[in-house]
């Protein structure tokens, strides 16, 4: 589905990822861990078009996109849910979700709602009041609800557990082990990479821009290299 091949990316001077390749098949949840700066934000930036590569190539469903615009690959069905959520503070909850489905024919937008509604509960709730005002659990489930409403083939998300107390961890990667399970591939960014590894298929490990190590997600986990680095065993 998702071939990335060699690809070198710069902010200004800085090399962030270094002859980067990683495969995403369909139907899988494949997760990125590493440490901070290792460049898993800007692998994902990358991917949906907000940054370029200098060299190597993006294909996604067969096709190149190293060079399209954002809105082309979002027609395309990939699409990212940024980290630190993002939502439109002064525009309400059911706004922010109609958002998302700009690029959508408007023909299946009361079933995107009844999509988002019955993942997102809370968010049903909340439907008139204003995003701002939301809980960051609620914020986060706002962000990813907006990006399931553009009809994702292939869902990027970023650190969507980032700063939530545990008990909401534990309902978004149920959550996203959901939305998977219903037919959405997902690319997941995430720091704690003990639930990420359990809900994954495989995973990459960054370290300074580059994969340092890859396979199957149970295996990484159980392995000492991992728990060293990432688990805090």
């Amino acid at each position: 589905m998702l071939t990335v091949q060699g690809i070198n990316v710069y902010y200004g001077a800085i090399h962030a990822l270094k002859d980067l390749s990683i495969k995403v098949n369909q139907g899988e949840i494949v997760t990125l861990i590493g440490a901070n700066g290792a460049g898993k934000s800007t692998l994902l930036k990358t991917l949906s078009g907000l940054l370029k590569p200098k060299s190597g190539s993006v294909e996604f469903l067969d096709k190149s996109i190293a060079n399209q615009s954002v809105q082309a690959i979002v027609k395309q069905g990939l699409i990212h849910c940024p980290e630190g959520r993002r939502v439109f503070a002064n525009m309400s909850v059911e706004e922010n979700l109609e958002l998302g489905a700009y690029l959508q024919d408007g023909k299946t937008l009361a079933a995107d709602f009844e999509r988002v509604y019955n993942t997102f509960p809370r968010l049903r709730e909340r439907k008139k009041q204003q995003a701002g005002t939301l809980s960051g659990g609620e914020q986060q489930m706002l962000a990813m609800g907006r990006a399931i409403m553009g009809h994702p083939k292939l869902l990027l998300l970023d650190e969507p557990s980032m700063g939530l107390a545990p008990l909401l961890v534990q309902d978004i990667f149920k959550i996203i082990q959901e939305v998977n399970a219903a037919g959405t591939t997902v690319l997941l960014v995430e720091q704690n990479a003990h639930q990420a590894l359990k809900i994954a298929h495989r995973a990459y490990v960054l370290e300074t821009g580059r994969v340092v190590l890859e396979g199957d997600a149970k295996e990484l986990a159980d392995s000492e290299e991992i728990k060293m680095a990432y688990l805090g065993h």
